[in-house]
């Protein structure tokens, strides 16, 4: 009886590109798992990102965080308290007014 040649299937681990290699930025979640700390600080001092894989396919991507510049408008606010009137005269005799 014919029976069809069967092509061996790809493992896991080739299909997914790991994060040393020269196409950086491709690693398998299992290797995320041990590696996290270590690709955390990559993509930090790098500025660069990573795929995160799951069998072959990617399911996630690691970026450096971004914070949003600050506006001027509205920086201010909330910052001064008020005293009452600054602009009326006091009862007060000054030392100039003499």
């Amino acid at each position: 009886m014919y029976e069809p040649k069967k092509r061996p299937r790809p493992s896991v681990r080739e299909i997914a590109v790991p994060y040393g290699e020269e196409t950086a930025g491709w690693v398998s979640a299992g290797d995320f798992k041990t590696h996290c700390l270590q690709l955390i600080e990559q993509v930090r001092q790098e500025r660069g990102e990573v795929v995160i894989t799951r069998y072959g396919r990617p399911v996630a991507k690691l970026v450096p965080f971004e914070e949003a510049p600050v506006s001027m408008i509205g920086y201010l606010a909330g910052s001064v308290t008020e005293y009452g009137d600054l602009i009326s005269p006091i009862d007060e005799a000054w030392e100039a007014d003499g």
